[in-house]
């Protein structure tokens, strides 16, 4: 099934694609990529294959999102009861292979990624995380729950 999609997307035939979510102009997502229900994707967004883009994610515009990426997943967090919470990823922020992202817990609400970053290979974000605008987070990189880093800050891998 379609979402809300403009015309001048480019969709693969094998992403699937539920009707609540909203992709602005010139999105495109690559095969046997899942986009579920109260997304909502900026334009000019790209997003690879089996990238897996998880309910109540909001993601900018001129995003790229790399294969295997998993964005919004509820969070790892014991004292989370299934309450409605966000994933926000700013303008321009690029996400690459086999990250996880997860959405807040009822602390805060929302895990918050600022524009123009860069978050290398298997970057894991927790909930309740806030990065800031122009930050780099290299390969493998695990932020646990509740992390604040600011703008133009660039952390080593591993």
């Amino acid at each position: 099934m379609k979402g809300k999609t403009n015309i001048t997307n480019k969709i693969s035939p094998t992403a699937l694609i539920d009707p609540s979510a909203n992709l602005g102009e010139n999105v495109n997502v690559g095969p046997y990529s899942i986009i579920e229900k109260s997304v909502v994707i900026g334009s000019g967004t790209w997003i690879d294959a089996h990238a897996h883009i998880k309910p109540y994610s909001i993601i900018g515009k001129d995003c790229k999102i790399f294969h295997g990426a998993v964005v919004g997943e509820i969070p790892q967090d014991l004292k989370y009861s299934g309450e409605k919470s966000k994933l926000i990823i700013g303008n321009s922020t690029t996400i690459r292979e086999f990250c996880t992202l997860n959405r807040g817990t009822k602390k805060t609400g929302k895990t918050t990624i600022g524009s123009q970053c860069l978050l290398m290979a298997y970057v894991h974000v927790a909930h309740d995380c806030i990065i800031g605008d122009h930050s780099i987070l290299a390969n493998a990189v695990q932020l646990g729950g509740h992390v604040e880093i600011g703008e133009h800050v660039t952390i080593g891998g591993m």
